[in-house]
C-alpha cells in the first residue's frame, strides 16, 4: 500500500495535496481544479487500475471556509484494493463532473448536488434526483431545518407532488412509561375482558 501511495504521488505531483493510509485504504486528498485528471489517472494508469467507481458522497462541514468535501470510493478489483479521493469546496466553486470519465458519476454527482448543493461543472444533467424540482434547500446540509410548517406528498387524484400544511391528526396522548413486567395500577384496554380468578 505505501508503495502505491508512492507511486501515485510521484506521477501526480502538484494534483495531490496530500496521501495517507486510513483505515486499511488509501486516501488521496486532491487539488479541485485537478480531480478530472486524479481520476483518469487512477483508472488507466497498469499499476493502479481502480477501474470501478463505487459512490461520490458530500460532507458537509459548515465551521470551514471550503465547507464541502467531495469523497470519490473507487476499487481496483484487478489488486483488491479500496482508494478515497478527497477534494474540499463551497457553495460558490463548483468541481468539475468526472461523468465523462465514469459514466455512472451522473446520478452520483447529480444526489450530491440535490442533497448538498454541490455543484459540478460540466455535467451532462444537473438537476435534482431525490427530492422534487420545487424543493427548497438541501436536507443533508448540517443547517437544513429538522422541521417546518409544510409537508411534501403524492397527490394521486393531481397526479404531482403537492405542498401543504403540516397536518397532526393524531390526539395528544399521555404515555405512563411503566415497565409491561411491572403490572400496571389501573386496566389496561383489552384487561376488562379477562375472567378474574
Amino acid at each position: 500500500m505505501e508503495d502505491l501511495k508512492d507511486h501515485i504521488v510521484d506521477l501526480l505531483g502538484d494534483a495531490v495535496n496530500s496521501a495517507e493510509i486510513q483505515f486499511g485504504e488509501l486516501l488521496i486528498n486532491a487539488r479541485r481544479a485537478e480531480i478530472v485528471k486524479v481520476i483518469t489517472f487512477l483508472r488507466d494508469d497498469p499499476i493502479c487500475k481502480f477501474a470501478s467507481l463505487i459512490d461520490i458522497c458530500g460532507v458537509d462541514y459548515p465551521a470551514r471556509e471550503r465547507r464541502f468535501d467531495v469523497v470519490y470510493h473507487m476499487l481496483s478489483m484487478a489488486h483488491n484494493v479500496r482508494i478515497r479521493v478527497k477534494v474540499t469546496t463551497d457553495e460558490e466553486h463548483p468541481v468539475h463532473s468526472i461523468s465523462a470519465v465514469f459514466p455512472n458519476a451522473d446520478w452520483y454527482e447529480r444526489e450530491a448536488f440535490d442533497m448538498y448543493g454541490i455543484v459540478f461543472d460540466q455535467h451532462p444533467d444537473l438537476r435534482r434526483i431525490l427530492t422534487d424540482y420545487g424543493f427548497e434547500g438541501y436536507p443533508l446540509r448540517k443547517d437544513f431545518p429538522l422541521s417546518g410548517f409544510v409537508e411534501v406528498r403524492y397527490d394521486e387524484e393531481r397526479k404531482a407532488v403537492i405542498y401543504e400544511p403540516v397536518n397532526l391528526p393524531q390526539e395528544y396522548r399521555s404515555f405512563d412509561f411503566m415497565s409491561p413486567w411491572e403490572g400496571a395500577k389501573y386496566i389496561l384496554p383489552g384487561d376488562e375482558k379477562v375472567e378474574k380468578a
